[in-house]
């Protein structure tokens, strides 16, 4: 029986609220919410006569308590009274919260450390911990629904607190401080696990826990009440594979170590146990491999007002506190450091200091390196004079010979044998150990931990520093550290990530200054060999900046270093730049480093959503303005950042796409450009926000004499096409190729378009792909085409919603104009009307048309006739694209009628798609037998069968055939078909025969590149 006072909400009052018809419901449910028969103590008939009050009793005096916590909000849900079911959710929390808090105040406290740096820890961790447990199955099963997962993994960056979480827990399992009555607890140290032999598992858990061999084997009975903590498995060192070699199930059998703990996480030892894991992010997706059906939990570490709260303790009032946090989080790579508390200590021990003597605190957050430095400097302030407290090959050199060592072994606890190993004393930590920089093991005597893996990563760095001097220039590093150039490789940083923050303070210790502060404090300096391995760190690859990966890896690196004189040396001979700024972060680090470049040439440039304008960025216009003050402290950046275009005379190519920008930031852009000393050729500007950008963009272009490339894109290009006109009517405007992609406009704004063609005397190249053109709107541009001043050579009106009604004009317009000489109407609904009226203008002498798209155009055989006829009449056409459309046996038998004559001047035929048979191929084989100028031919994605490829291969052979390339749909398991293929290959060395496997959606021929 259950008091029903001890259910976690009232259940009564809630009923009640039921009318008859639910309370019929809520019954039904119950039965059916019973996968264990929880109601096989309450009788049938009692349990249907009930009312809401008596139903409340029943449940509460005979089921077990927390099916009915969870079955009565299951069944409100499902009920739609969702009302209710919040009711009790509500009382449930708040009753769990306080049962939390009442125990908390009698629970023993344990530290981790001998000390503990998080001010009010005993309070602190137990209000962190209630921030995760109502996540947690064995602390809420009532909030679960069915059978609950087994498995919970911790996962993290380094001290944001998962160890501390899982030892909580692990005490409140041990001392029955769950809704469930639970007993033993076991810690398993995978760094200890490491350095384990062969053993038994009875023997593993027994070294700390002796009773489980006293208890024998009646323990595995009871394992559905063992909790088992793996703590750091990120620190797990063996070899790959071995965690799944040899699984065990039996716990009395001696295997390694490493096959005991992956027996353990996949179930086969002790599986009905609950299983507890921590690790950090690095080795998660190897982790995923092992574990069973888990439920992953991250563990974030302190948020903002956490932060805030520490900043407030730890300096005891609020103006410096609150100055102190703001220089901090001034920094986003700092800020998001400080999730850790002992990285909020170490900010606040530093920044104490230094406001302490009277200087400001915001220099010091600029760089992660230079507040680890003032940190580090600040603890060992040098004797009056100047004299430095510590030598280089002392106590410094030692505890940085430690950091390095275990960040290669990726390893952040040390014990006596480690140290002996590198010839490090315990004498040479104390002074460290006296600072908290180190801290010893409170559960183990002789184990000692930096106090946060960063300040282990800087010490790191400062071992190449402090060793390239102290060593010499011809010794190296321990056999078990690697030196600086393996530091700074993708190979290392991607087997060892850990590696990658080392760098960066290794890139931020190359500052001059810094260098000063660590002489006048340690006696050393900074050599120039390390500049050099930097150096060519950044430059290692023959374009270091190519890629968005790349850019961002390098700029952050020299950002680190603020050093202007580094800077300027690693991009001095950078030409190509590939950037995508994800955060005001990026903007910071590229505006720092890209604005020292001077022979840039191209740069393509991407700003996500959120950079400018936050996360609730909109496309209305006065919203947009009214977000734009977000942008004023980044935009001094943003103008770094953009003088570039001032500082590379040489950058001729802009490539701006996916960018959301505000309209400040689009005003800079665009002034910067306007002024500067580059001379831009092409610039192509896709998917751009705010819809006005455009606009701007092309303010800056008119009587931009130097651009002869122009490519818009996108679907908020609104009112953009009158200033485009403007460019292309500016006596000073030079532009030769013109693309504008889904662009949206009035008939009218077309037809002025088409009237600046006629003014416009550069133009060649006009690409309309995918824009609203439609019949009316291309009239005006035919007209354009007729007239004596029109200067287009190639023409796209690929997907622009055209009809063959539009044909005679275009047809007309062909006769008339002598220059143009590439045309794509690909993906219009011309069909063979529309063809037939093409091929009247394209028959005559005066047209000079050579290449012609017709992609997708609906066109069957009967069109087939018309081209049949123009083709035979010495047509100027050469290259000719039918690709999907259906033009079967008949249409093909037209097409190769023409292809025999010898005024046919076809060299290319693309037919791709156009359900072509093995029954059209002797037409085909006889046309190529005849025919001397074609060299290229698609016949991908038609099925032409083995004896359709043999008939082609028997012409294919000939020498004598010009036949250059060849196309097909190759079934590559037909060993008949690959040896005819062989045979021709070995017959005819100049033909190049191309495979097509691919659906029509995901491929496109070729024909498009001989438009532009």
């Amino acid at each position: 029986m259950v008091p029903s006072t001890q259910l976690g909400f009232h259940l009564q009052p809630l009923l009640e609220q039921l009318d008859q018809e639910e309370l019929s419901k809520f019954k039904s449910l119950l039965k059916t919410l019973s996968p264990h028969d929880e109601l096989q103590h309450v009788p049938q008939m009692e349990l249907e006569q009930a009312n809401g009050k008596q139903l409340a009793e029943v449940l509460t005096t005979r089921c077990p308590r927390p099916w009915v916590e969870r079955v009565t909000i299951q069944a409100f849900d499902k009920m739609g009274r969702t009302d209710l079911s919040k009711r009790a959710e509500d009382e449930l929390r708040a009753r769990i919260t306080e049962g939390k808090q009442e125990e908390s105040r009698s629970m023993p406290k344990k530290t981790l450390w001998k000390k503990n740096l998080w001010p009010g820890a005993s309070g602190d961790i137990h209000h962190f911990s209630q921030r995760y447990e109502r996540l947690v199955p064995f602390y809420n099963p009532e909030m679960f629904a069915g059978p609950f997962p087994h498995t919970v993994v911790l996962h993290g960056p380094a001290g944001v607190g998962k160890t501390a979480l899982a030892k909580k827990w692990m005490l409140d399992w041990t001392q029955h401080n769950l809704p469930k009555a639970l007993q033993s607890a076991f810690y398993l140290s995978c760094r200890d696990l490491s350095c384990q032999g062969s053993c038994t598992f009875e023997e593993l858990i027994a070294k700390k826990w002796p009773h489980v061999q006293e208890a024998g084997p009646e323990i595995l009975s009871q394992a559905q009440r063992f909790l088992f903590v793996v703590d750091g498995f990120d620190e797990l060192r063996v070899p790959s594979g071995s965690l799944v070699h040899d699984i065990c199930g039996d716990w009395k059998k001696q295997k390694p170590a490493a096959t005991l703990l992956g027996s353990l996480l996949k179930r086969k030892l002790f599986p009905k146990a609950t299983l507890l894991v921590t690790t950090r992010r690095e080795a998660l997706s190897e982790l995923r491999l092992l574990v069973e059906q888990p439920l992953f939990i991250e563990v974030e570490g302190l948020s903002e007002q956490d932060r805030r709260d520490y900043f407030l303790r730890h300096f005891g009032q609020e103006d410096p506190a609150l100055r102190a946090l703001e220089a901090m989080e001034s920094n986003p790579v700092l800020s998001r450091m400080c999730a850790a508390p002992a990285v909020c200590w170490v900010v606040c021990k530093c920044l104490q200091v230094q406001m302490e003597k009277g200087d400001d605190p915001a220099p010091t957050c600029h760089t992660a390196t230079s507040l680890f430095l003032r940190f580090l400097c600040g603890q060992f302030t040098p004797a009056p004079g100047g004299s430095p407290g510590l030598h280089p090959c002392t106590p410094l050199s030692a505890v940085c010979l430690l950091a390095a060592q275990g960040t290669w072994a990726q390893t952040s606890v040390f014990d006596l044998e480690d140290l002996g190993r590198l010839g490090v004393t315990e004498a040479d930590l104390q002074p460290f150990l006296d600072r908290s920089i180190l801290q010893e093991d409170a559960d183990c005597e002789g184990r000692y931990a930096f106090v946060h893996l960063s300040v282990q990563q800087f010490l790191a760095a400062l071992f190449y520093v402090l060793a390239s001097d102290a060593q010499g220039d011809g010794d190296r590093p321990p056999r078990d550290v690697g030196d600086a150039q393996r530091l700074l490789s993708k190979e290392e940083r991607l087997r060892n990530p850990t590696l990658t923050q080392v760098g960066h303070f290794l890139f931020g210790l190359a500052n001059e200054k810094r260098a000063q502060e660590l002489e006048a404090t340690f006696g050393c300096r900074v050599s120039a060999r390390v500049r050099g391995e930097l150096l060519r760190s950044v430059s290692a690859e023959s374009q270091p900046f190519s890629s968005v990966a790349r850019v961002k890896e390098a700029v952050s690196r020299l950002y680190e270093s603020q050093e202007e004189s580094l800077v300027k040396e690693a991009v001095a001979h950078v030409e190509v730049v590939s950037l995508r700024l994800q955060n005001q972060t990026d903007v910071l680090h590229a505006s720092f480093c890209l604005q020292h470049c001077e022979n840039l040439q191209k740069v393509s440039l991407q700003v996500d959503k959120g950079v400018f304008l936050g996360k609730d960025s909109a496309s209305e216009s006065d919203t947009w303005a009214e977000s734009s003050w977000n942008d004023q402290h980044l935009l001094p950046f943003w103008m770094d950042l953009c003088s570039m275009f001032g500082s590379n005379k040489k950058l001729t190519f802009l490539d701006i796409n996916q960018s959301f920008l505000s309209f400040s930031s689009v005003k800079i852009l665009c002034e910067k450009i306007a002024s500067a000393s580059c001379n831009l050729q092409k610039v192509v500007l896709r998917n751009i926000s705010p819809p006005d950008a455009y606009r701007n963009f092309c303010i800056v272009f008119a009587g931009y004499q130097a651009l002869t490339h122009l490519t818009l894109q996108g679907n908020n290009q609104n009112n953009m096409l009158p200033l485009l006109c403007g460019v292309l009517r500016h006596p000073k405007c030079s532009l030769q190729y013109l693309r504008l992609i889904s662009c949206s406009a009035t008939s009218q704004q077309w037809a002025d378009l088409s009237s600046a063609l006629e003014t416009n005397q550069s133009l060649t190249y006009l690409n309309l792909t995918a824009t609203e053109l439609k019949d009316e709107a291309a009239k005006s541009l035919y007209l354009t085409l007729r007239h004596p001043k029109c200067f287009l050579q190639r023409l796209s009106l690929e997907n622009c919603h055209l009809t063959g009604a539009s044909c005679k004009e275009l047809s007309s317009a062909l006769i008339v104009n002598q220059r143009l000489t590439h045309l794509c109407l690909a993906k219009n609904d011309l069909g063979d009307r529309g063809l037939k009226l093409l091929c009247e203008g394209l028959s005559y002498p005066e047209c000079q048309l050579q290449t012609l798209v017709l992609y997708y155009c609906n066109i069957t055989h009967d069109g087939c006739i018309n081209l049949s006829m123009l083709l035979q009449q010495n047509s100027s056409l050469t290259h000719l694209d039918l690709g999907l459309n259906h033009i079967g046996i008949t249409g093909l038998r037209f097409l190769c009628k023409a292809l025999k004559k010898p005024l046919c001047n076809l060299r290319c035929l693309w037919l791709w798609g156009c359900a072509i048979t093995p029954f059209s191929c002797a037409d085909l084989s006889s046309a190529l037998r005849n025919n001397q100028n074609l060299t290229t031919l698609d016949l991908g994605q038609n099925s032409l069968g083995y004896n359709g490829i043999k008939m082609l291969c028997d012409v294919l052979k000939l020498q004598s055939c010009p036949l250059q390339k060849l196309r097909l749909k190759i079934d590559e398991s037909d060993a008949q078909t690959q040896e005819l293929l062989r045979e021709v290959r070995e017959s005819n060395p100049n033909l190049t025969i191309e495979r097509d496997n691919q659906e029509p959606k995901n491929n496109r021929p070729s024909s498009r590149d001989f438009i532009f």
